[in-house]
C-alpha cells in the first residue's frame, strides 16, 4: 500500500478530495442536529467517506413533529363597573 502511494501520489489527492467534503458535511449535520455520538464517531473513524454518506442519507434527518396549530390568545377584557363610592375593576 505504501509503495502505491509513494509511486502514485495523485491517488491520495483524489481520495482526500473525495473524503473531506463528505466528512465536513456529515460533521456539520451531526453538530446541527445535536447528535454528539455521531459527531465523535464521524470525527474519529476514517472509512473513505462510506460512514459519512450512510449517516447523511439515513441517520441525519430530523424527525418532523406535527404540531397542531395553537389558537391565538384572546386579549383580556377589562370591565369597569363604576360606583361613586367604590370604583370596581374586574379583569
Amino acid at each position: 500500500m505504501e509503495k502505491i502511494i509513494l509511486e502514485k501520489p495523485w491517488i491520495l489527492i483524489i481520495l482526500l478530495l473525495w473524503m473531506i467534503p463528505w466528512k465536513g458535511w456529515a460533521l456539520w449535520r451531526a453538530a446541527r442536529n445535536g447528535q454528539h455520538g455521531w459527531f465523535v464517531v464521524l470525527l474519529i473513524a476514517n472509512t473513505l467517506a462510506i460512514l459519512e454518506i450512510i449517516y447523511i442519507l439515513f441517520f441525519s434527518r430530523k424527525k418532523i413533529q406535527k404540531e397542531e396549530p395553537q389558537p391565538e390568545p384572546q386579549p383580556k377584557k377589562i370591565k369597569i363597573a363604576h360606583n361613586l363610592h367604590k370604583p370596581k375593576l374586574t379583569i
